[in-house]
């Protein structure tokens, strides 16, 4: 697919709605992240005209987690709605839980990266929280993948998502964990910059 995405707002109105539903620095920092994330990956697989969507994608990607677990992604239209997002970004949010509580399938590149990485980088974050650096330099995607293996680590973090979110990709595991570590240590610094702003 080539560039179909229709950017119909600006970071500050996505922040303005993430932060009027999230409050907790935990879901606000995952925000982070993963635009971060979403914004490497755009550069990295040639979608650089696209950044922006891509980052507020992966920014507003969990808005109504915070506040409505149960109805998680399926709340999120109703409030994406507040700012006039348009039906592409709409699209990307709600398929990002495609199979848990969305029946929405990923279809873009964009929407696939951010199936899998999603999960990815909250295996990557509780990892990286372990190492007595506290971040993500240096990390090896050999370590990464013995805390993958074991299931009792950071149990939270779908295992099933992440594969599956390989395949449809269609990568080996390896070459998703490289990419995120790596898009992940690009953002870092500035995801605790913003943290420490709010």
């Amino acid at each position: 697919m080539g560039v179909v995405m229709e950017l119909t707002i600006n970071r500050d109105q996505a922040l303005e709605l993430l932060k009027k539903y999230n409050k907790e620095e935990f879901h606000l920092r995952h925000a982070y992240t993963v635009e971060g994330v979403m914004r490497w990956y755009a550069n990295e697989l040639g979608y650089g005209e696209d950044e922006e969507f891509w980052g507020l994608v992966g920014l507003l990607h969990d808005v109504d987690f915070e506040e409505f677990p149960e109805e998680h992604t399926l709340k999120a239209p109703e409030l994406l709605a507040e700012i006039g997002c348009s039906e592409d970004m709409v699209h990307a949010i709600v398929c990002h839980s495609y199979g848990h509580f969305s029946d929405v399938t990923p279809e873009h590149e964009m929407e696939k990266v951010l199936y899998a990485a999603d999960e990815l980088t909250g295996l990557i974050w509780a990892y990286a929280l372990m190492r007595p650096e506290k971040n993500c330099v240096d990390m090896k995607v050999k370590s990464l993948k013995k805390k993958f293996k074991d299931l009792k680590f950071a149990a939270g973090c779908s295992r099933d998502v992440i594969t599956k979110g390989s395949e449809n990709l269609g990568w080996e595991l390896s070459e998703l964990f490289e990419k995120t570590i790596a898009a992940m240590q690009s953002c870092e610094e500035s995801v605790s910059q913003q943290l420490a702003n709010d």
